[in-house]
């Protein structure tokens, strides 16, 4: 069976995905990224990442894949109406990739790792597909880490409803300080780690941030898992909910995601 996914399509976490890009989301990558070099981009989701990345290694070949077919269909539009040449979209199975082994120069997957319920034997299948010497590249949050301010009960009742949910799905919430472990069990030779953050603290970024999550807290699979598992109620996501709607409207609102990540190759 599939794992699920702890999220889902809503468009509140769709909102989300879209805002996602090469520069706020895989810096750590970019570096190592030339002209003419083949990526495939696992967990591609809506895409926004997979263009950017098509762009920097024009006219290599960029593959996108994702195992919800909705979202790779919405990927395909916006990469029609972009007009990016060298990318392509399809439903795949990180277990068990559509692709012969050491067919891509780079593998990248973001926030993909942490939904698993087998981690290293998706990065042991990443490993297969990437040539000799290629680099497989991967970065998740570590949702334990997160900090905010004010302390608003509403966020801290989140984060634990959140955790409890996410490992009573599929996956690890922490898995941003996993990464290298993973990798290092997944067999490779030469793991380089680093970390980054995402940040929301100005009104226009606590607004939309705040906003958002106050929408999944009552209408995404968030929602829906926390209800089934037994984990929140109706009035818990409604806490949930208006707490964001609280620390979104704070001046003096802040809040930091940490972000593990690894370069690993061989």
């Amino acid at each position: 069976m599939p794992d699920d996914y702890t999220h889902g399509h809503h468009e509140s976490v769709l909102r989300s995905h879209r805002w996602r890009t090469a520069e706020n989301s895989a810096a750590y990558l970019l570096p190592d990224l030339r002209a003419g070099m083949s990526v495939l981009d696992v967990g591609a989701g809506p895409g926004t990442i997979t263009l950017d990345i098509a762009r920097l290694v024009s006219p290599g070949p960029v593959h996108g894949i994702d195992a919800s077919a909705d979202v790779i269909g919405q990927a395909e539009a916006d990469r029609a109406a972009a007009g990016v040449a060298n990318v392509s979209f399809a439903v795949d199975d990180a277990y068990a990739l559509a692709s012969a082994d050491g067919a891509w120069d780079v593998v990248h997957a973001h926030q993909v790792l942490q939904h698993l319920t087998r981690p290293v034997d998706a990065l042991r299948e990443f490993r297969r597909v990437v040539r000799p010497g290629g680099l497989v590249a991967a970065r998740d949050v570590d949702y334990e880490g997160t900090i905010w301010f004010p302390q608003v009960p509403g966020l801290a009742e989140w984060r634990e409803v959140y955790l409890a949910v996410h490992r009573g799905t599929s996956g690890d919430p922490a898995a941003g300080r996993m990464l290298k472990s993973w990798a290092r069990a997944a067999g490779f030779a030469e793991v380089r780690s680093s970390a980054s953050l995402w940040l929301f603290e100005s009104p226009a970024d606590r607004a939309w941030w705040g906003g958002l999550w106050a929408d999944r807290a009552l209408h995404s699979s968030f929602a829906d898992n926390a209800l089934r598992l037994g984990l929140a109620d109706r009035a818990g996501l409604e806490r949930i909910s208006a707490g964001w709607r609280e620390w979104a409207a704070s001046d003096d609102g802040w809040l930091l995601m940490p972000h593990g990540e690894v370069l690993a190759r061989g």
